[in-house]
């Protein structure tokens, strides 16, 4: 790697939060105080990654997230399988959501969920805030349908990807939802952090406490509510 990209990689990397402000109080009281405190910061950080394991709500943070950010509207794309789903936990938490099929039946006054067959039907000009939900789609989908989702997005200010698989140690993931958050392109990511020989991409060495430490201002990541600090009562599931 050229002294200029690393430059170029330390630039990215010290990028300030580009989101708002949220005081505790005005967050649903139905969320824990970890979920509470993880909508918060997402909301701070603007264009953010929650990779929560199944069961840890990230429907009801994914919610309460996008009501804070969408002054226009928010969308939230999600699999067809999971979209009603979505409108009624959201009326769970009071907030108003509607399944829509395309831009004429878009709320701007509320959230917007549609499925990830139904994308192409939206301007992203429409909207303040975007979730993806599942965002594992970007590694799974072809290469068409990714570029289709980063270019989509790319100027929608808010924007927050979930998901229950992140695979942290997977180059293709981590390096597809920097990219659809903003916060780094796919290909400056792998100069900056990986090398590629026989066996793939993989992590230098040097890079693996730089990378963490840049992750960890855009990603947050728990297999349980004691890894940010919760309570584990109710979450501790068999294998």
């Amino acid at each position: 790697m050229t002294p200029y990209a690393e430059f170029l990689a330390h630039k990215e990397a010290a990028t300030a939060p580009a989101g708002v402000r949220i005081s505790g109080g005005d967050i649903h009281p139905s969320l824990h105080p970890w979920q509470a405190d993880i909508v918060a910061w997402g909301a701070q950080v603007g264009r953010a990654a929650i990779w929560a394991d199944t069961g840890l709500g990230k429907t009801r943070m994914q919610l309460e997230w996008a009501r804070l950010m969408a002054d226009r509207g928010a969308l939230i794309v999600a699999p067809l399988a999971v979209c009603q789903q979505t409108v009624r936990e959201a009326t769970q938490l009071g907030i108003k959501a509607w399944y829509v099929r395309d831009a004429a039946e878009v709320n701007r006054f509320g959230i917007n969920v549609t499925n990830y067959e139904r994308l192409h039907q939206f301007p992203a000009h429409l909207f303040d805030a975007v979730v993806l939900d599942e965002s594992s789609i970007l590694k799974q989908s072809d290469g068409a349908t990714r570029s289709m989702l980063i270019d989509w997005a790319k100027d929608v200010p808010y924007r927050l990807a979930c998901s229950a698989t992140p695979a942290p140690n997977d180059p293709e993931e981590l390096t597809n939802q920097a990219e659809w958050l903003g916060r780094m392109s796919r290909t400056h990511m792998l100069a900056a952090y990986f090398i590629h020989d026989q066996d793939g991409w993989r992590l230098k060495g040097h890079a693996r406490r730089p990378m963490m430490e840049w992750m960890a201002q855009w990603a947050v990541a728990l297999t349980r509510p004691s890894d940010v600090g919760g309570d584990d009562t109710g979450y501790d599931l068999p294998g």
